[in-house]
């Protein structure tokens, strides 16, 4: 048999957790993928994270440029993972895409991680989100308004994190929250089409709503005050690479002064977690019709369309309020970008162009994206833990589906328990903190993986291969591995926590091994 035959066969072959051999239905075509991928990266954040970057940066040209570096790498790792998912279609994606390149360990590690922390700590937080803004409609939700207050866990110092400060109960915003994800999760149930149905009706809301807000910015919101302050000469302030930055070390009192480079990459914590999620798509790759094809256009296209969008509504926010700001300030102008009121800041733009309207507007809006992000999170995230269950390293009941809907009932239902705990626990807020810097490693290790399996698979189908491989995802490897390194040097608090969880997952994994859990080895492995 030929190298290039064999290499095929390893690839193409089904693995207990690809799709045509779990019985999935390949009901999502290019829009739906598309969609997913959009869907899925809209959440909250793009609405909330630019006050925390421009009080980082200090500088109009540098809060538009953490969104481009945010903008590049997500491209560049969406381009790189088209080429794995063209090449391994299965349910699972990114997990699969780990096992097969750099072995079971460390898909297991990036499933363990997904499940306790990124997939669901996300859908926590996102389900909150949607509780907070239907209380501008509805003052009785709300986070203070207690159904049943378990209680206070102050906080508590434990090296360079902080750890505790949070309630735990159920409040009506909490409630609510718990609803909602159990509303989704049951809803997905009834066949990935329902689920794509309303991934694509929310999706295309919610892009309308970026849209609408960019281009009401363009015509209606154009203020000569905030023009003035950031743009008329001072939009290059504090941008050059020998300027010096000041940065908080940790929970500490200690404050260091680092240069441009060093800041932005500090920013990405908030622009790349609103950024995140568009490798969702791969983990349904199993249920995608004509995968070779529509996975990696899905991929470039949804993160391209976002990402600009994201850029976009950017510049409007820098064309609407000024930059600077008083914590303290008596209007929206007086406030700024920096000190919105609670960092809505895409609220207090639309506050300043139609009144307390325009705030009703956008927490409709928000409502609107944080229902179609959750949705795709909650289809998605399932399908990781399907494929895990297949090759052993999770319950075996999370790997059935159920017998009419062909979708991975059990592990819809796992996900949601773990996801409403989280939400009661009060907890969701404090992993989101620290699931970036796993999130990047994850991402490293992924298109790592790409350039083991060129080498180990050479002649192996590629339906598709990465545009401008070896030099852009190694571009992607460096940029990445320089911001873990500075999270690691500057924000402990938030990078050593997500470090333990993943490293948790260690004597887990060797649990289930040594157990004999392992219903069939992966046969592409």
């Amino acid at each position: 048999m030929s190298q290039q035959v064999r290499d095929n066969l390893s690839v193409a072959a089904p693995s207990p957790s690809s799709a045509s051999s779990g019985g999935f239905v390949q009901g999502l075509g290019l829009t739906s993928a598309t969609t997913l991928v959009m869907g899925s990266m809209i959440g909250s954040g793009i609405f909330i994270v630019s006050a925390d970057i421009a009080r980082t940066v200090d500088s109009p040209a540098l809060l538009l440029g953490a969104w481009l570096v945010t903008a590049f790498m997500t491209i560049v790792g969406a381009l790189s993972y088209g080429e794995l998912a063209a090449m391994m279609p299965h349910a699972g994606g990114q997990y699969v895409y780990l096992r097969e390149g750099l072995g079971p360990l460390w898909g297991f590690l990036y499933g363990w991680t997904l499940f306790l922390v990124i997939q669901t700590g996300t859908i926590a937080a996102v389900a909150v989100a949607f509780g907070k803004f239907l209380g501008v409609f509805f003052p009785a939700i709300s986070a203070k308004n207690w159904i049943w207050h378990v209680a206070h866990v102050p906080p508590f110092h434990w090296g360079p994190m902080v750890l505790g400060n949070m309630d735990v109960g159920l409040s009506t915003q909490s409630l609510l929250a718990v609803l909602l994800v159990v509303t989704l999760s049951v809803i997905n149930i009834f066949g990935v089409r329902t689920g794509a149905l309303i991934q694509n009706v929310f999706t295309i809301a919610k892009i309308s709503a970026l849209a609408g807000l960019v281009t009401l910015g363009v015509f209606l919101g154009r203020n000569a005050t905030a023009l003035a302050a950031n743009f008329n000469g001072h939009f290059w302030r504090n941008a050059g690479l020998s300027a010096q930055h000041p940065v908080q070390v940790g929970a500490s009192d200690t404050v260091v002064f680092v240069g441009t480079l060093t800041i932005l990459a500090v920013a990405q914590v908030g622009s790349l977690f609103s950024a995140d999620a568009w490798n969702n798509v791969t983990f349904t790759a199993g249920e995608v019709r004509n995968p070779s094809r529509n996975l990696p256009l899905s991929l470039a296209l949804g993160t391209g369309v976002v990402l600009l969008l994201y850029v976009l509504c950017n510049v409007i926010y820098l064309s609407v309020l000024p930059l600077d700001g008083s914590a303290a300030g008596a209007t929206i102008l007086d406030r700024g970008i920096k000190y919105a009121s609670e960092d809505r800041v895409a609220t207090a733009v639309m506050e300043q162009m139609f009144g307390v309207a325009g705030g009703s507007m956008m927490a409709f809006a928000i409502m609107i994206s944080s229902f179609g992000c959750n949705n795709g999170l909650i289809l998605s995230g399932a399908r990781v833990y399907y494929a895990m269950a297949k090759d052993g390293l999770f319950f075996r009941k999370v790997g059935e589906l159920h017998p009419k809907y062909r979708t991975p009932v059990v592990s819809l239902m796992v996900q949601m328990v773990w996801t409403c705990i989280l939400c009661v626990s009060g907890s969701y807020g404090q992993l989101l903190d620290y699931i970036v810097f796993a999130v990047l490693v994850f991402y490293i290790l992924t298109i790592v993986a790409l350039f083991v399996l060129r080498v180990k698979r050479p002649n192996a189908e590629r339906p598709y291969r990465a545009i401008g491989y070896p030099v852009l995802p190694a571009i992607y490897i460096v940029m990445a591995l320089f911001i873990d390194v500075v999270l690691l040097r500057y924000k402990p608090q938030f990078t050593w926590p997500g470090l333990i969880i993943v490293l948790l997952g260690l004597p887990v994994y060797f649990v289930w091994s040594r157990q004999g859990r392992t219903a069939a080895e992966p046969s592409s492995s």
